[in-house]
């Protein structure tokens, strides 16, 4: 019973690996894609925040 329930934690536990890793994928191909749609237009920068506390 003891390995029963440790292949199914086993299991579920490289579902939800393969599942996030996934979505990663797919977050890095979106963005990737919106890069290079703004290669056509070569004075549109993409906007980044710098965030830093003050001091």
């Amino acid at each position: 019973m003891k390995i029963v329930i440790l292949l199914l934690a086993f299991t579920m536990g490289m579902g939800a690996t393969i599942k996030k890793t996934s979505k990663d994928i797919q977050e890095a191909a979106a963005r990737a894609q919106e890069t290079y749609e703004l290669r056509e237009y070569p004075n549109v920068l993409p906007v980044v925040e710098v965030v830093a506390p003050q001091i």
